[in-house]
C-alpha cells in the first residue's frame, strides 16, 4: 500500500488544502491528514474542532484518514505510520524555499520523500492566516472555505 502523510495545522482547513489533499488521494492508496499543533502559534480553532472540520469536509474522499499528529518529528511520525511520502502544497517560490530544507532533513532522518504539489492558480493567494483575518474583519470568505468552516465561524460570532 502506498501511504502518504499530508500534514498541516488546518486552522482552518480551506479550499486550497482540499485541492491538494484530493490530488494526493489520487496518487496514493491512503493519505493521512495529520492535523498538527505548533505550540508557538495561537489557534482560532481547537485541535478537536480542526479534526472535526477536516473529517466533515473530507468524508466523501476515499482513502483519507484524519488524525492528530501530536508532538515530535514529522519524519518519525511518517515512519511510525508506514508512510513513504509527505505531501505538501506549494503556492510560491518562498513556500518552496521554506520546504526544501525540511524535505531534505526528513529524507535524511528516515528516508521519507516529500512530494510537492503546486497549488491551483485560483488558490495561490489562500492561507489560513489570511482567511482568519478577512473573516475577523467582517469579510466574506465563503468562496474559500468549506461549509463546516463557515458554520464554525458563524457559531463563534453567536457566542461572542
Amino acid at each position: 500500500m502506498r501511504r502518504a502523510v499530508c500534514p498541516g495545522s488546518l486552522d482552518p482547513i480551506h479550499n486550497g488544502h482540499l485541492e491538494v489533499i484530493a490530488r494526493a488521494a489520487g496518487l496514493f492508496d491512503e493519505v493521512i491528514v495529520a492535523v498538527s499543533t505548533n505550540y508557538a502559534k495561537k489557534y482560532r480553532f481547537s485541535l478537536e474542532e480542526r479534526l472535526e472540520m477536516a473529517s466533515e469536509t473530507l468524508a466523501s474522499l476515499r482513502g483519507i484518514v484524519i488524525e492528530p499528529m501530536g508532538a515530535g518529528l514529522l519524519a518519525e511520525y511518517c515512519r511510525q505510520r508506514g508512510a513513504s511520502a509527505i505531501v505538501k502544497g506549494i503556492r510560491s517560490s518562498s513556500d518552496f524555499d521554506y520546504e526544501v530544507p525540511m524535505a531534505t532533513m526528513n529524507r535524511q532522518l528516515t528516508g521519507v520523500e516529500t512530494v510537492f504539489l503546486p497549488a491551483e492558480a485560483r488558490y495561490l493567494h489562500l492561507s489560513s492566516t489570511m482567511i482568519k483575518e478577512v473573516e475577523g474583519l467582517g469579510g466574506d470568505v465563503s468562496d474559500y472555505v468549506p461549509r463546516a468552516v463557515l458554520r464554525r465561524f458563524h457559531e463563534g460570532k453567536e457566542t461572542n
